[in-house]
């Protein structure tokens, strides 16, 4: 449902009127009625932020969501893989890391082909391949190839490090640039490659992420619409900051929902910058105002045992809100 958690959006310009009819015409939203040629200052109404009424499906320690338009179910917390991989993190504390939080609920592994020069993939195999782990996640992994024959390669070197033989979910990684999806989609583009590995039975599920921009996102999502592809995930930046520029919670996610695809929040903390700015706000309520965005899973580096704890804690005492 839309709740009006951001009720206008504020230009400042010579001509402000004009840039606000622009922007209602891209946003598909109505200028202010009091607003009229020459203002100085004018609003668009109705942007607003989609919010859960219900958190999710509760078992254990752990709430799970639906993973788009399928018949997946994922937890609500995921763990990234970047923050695993890092020199700080020995490979046995990883490996505690990991069987920790699968035994206690989280199935979603975040990972990356690039991360920390394949260590983060090298570790999450090894701890995968203990006990059973490997069936008990859905894990995801990424690529930064844009051609076919590089796609192709680094699934291989994924599957390998993570030892295992499918991917749950690979996407195509940080989609920045407004030529990026003319290059995926290209002949002898990254998405053959995905599209020849899912047909080899090596991933299951097709996805993409970026960080900077929501209109770079909506125009891989337009691409796709337009050769018929529908996209299982997208992964963007989901925080408090994000809500007020150049919004991924306002213009991108109720495309994702309506269109079940499966949203991957990350970047709760802005990357830690946001932790930085020292807010009157504590960590479990950043993760508790992402929680509250219809995402399938919110994606967390988790490098000690008190970022384990915290995200179950944000779990335990997440109630949806509706402003």
């Amino acid at each position: 449902r839309m709740t009006s958690a951001i009720r206008h959006v504020t230009i400042d310009s010579a001509d402000a009127y004009a840039v606000a009819v622009f922007w209602s015409e891209v946003l598909g939203l109505p200028v202010h009625e009091d607003c009229k040629p020459g203002d100085e200052e004018a609003l668009i109404e109705g942007a607003g932020l989609l919010f859960v009424t219900v958190p999710g499906e509760s078992r254990g320690e752990m709430l799970y969501r639906s993973f788009g338009k399928t018949s997946e179910k994922i937890a609500a917390i995921g763990m990234g893989g970047f923050h695993l991989g890092k020199s700080a993190v020995t490979d046995a504390e990883a490996t505690r890391l990991i069987h920790a939080g699968i035994d206690r609920g989280i199935t979603f592994m975040d990972n990356c082909w690039d991360y920390n020069d394949g260590r983060s993939e090298l570790r999450m195999g090894a701890a995968l391949a203990q006990g059973g782990y490997r069936d008990k996640v859905f894990l995801m992994s990424k690529m930064d190839g844009r051609t076919k024959e590089e796609a192709l390669k680094q699934i291989d070197q994924s599957l390998l490090r993570l030892r295992t033989d499918r991917i749950d979910l690979v996407q195509h990684h940080e989609i920045l640039r407004y030529d990026d999806p003319d290059r995926v989609f290209a002949e002898g583009g990254a998405m053959e490659g995905f599209l020849e590995a899912r047909k080899q039975g090596k991933l299951r599920f097709i996805g993409f992420t970026g960080h900077n921009d929501p209109r770079i996102h909506l125009q891989m999502l337009e691409v796709a619409a337009e050769r018929g592809f529908h996209f299982d995930s997208v992964q963007m930046p989901v925080n408090v900051m994000d809500a007020h520029f150049r919004s991924f919670s306002h213009l991108v996610l109720p495309y994702l929902v309506q269109n079940g695809i499966a949203p991957l929040a990350m970047k709760t903390f802005g990357d830690g910058v946001i932790l930085k700015a020292e807010a009157p706000i504590k960590p479990i309520e950043y993760l508790h105002f992402s929680l509250n965005l219809p995402v399938s899973v919110v994606i967390t580096g988790i490098q000690n045992q008190r970022d384990l704890d915290q995200a179950f804690e944000a779990v335990k005492t997440f109630k949806p809100m509706d402003k």
